[in-house]
């Protein structure tokens, strides 16, 4: 047991293990990746790279204010005094 040929051999096939574990690892993850990126481009119905623009500030705040002018009025038809 002493011979060190016996502990270079163990220790090669124990990083062939370990390559061979990554890889089928890597291999597996990259599938799930391809998987749930396929679902996302049946769920948006196109293409994912699509941008997708956000409203800015300024038309939240507009929307905000539209929302608060509907609420007004209709405490207004309902009778009640703000």
């Amino acid at each position: 047991m002493t011979d060190p040929n016996f502990y270079l051999t163990m220790a090669s096939a124990a990083l062939a293990g370990l390559g061979m574990m990554t890889f089928a690892v890597l291999t597996g993850w990259r599938g799930w990746l391809a998987l749930k990126h396929q679902e996302l481009q049946q769920q948006s119905g196109g293409d994912l790279h699509q941008e997708r623009s956000l409203p800015n500030a300024s038309a939240r705040i507009e929307i905000a204010d539209l929302k608060e002018r509907i609420r007004k009025l209709e405490a207004i038809a309902a009778g009640v005094d703000l």
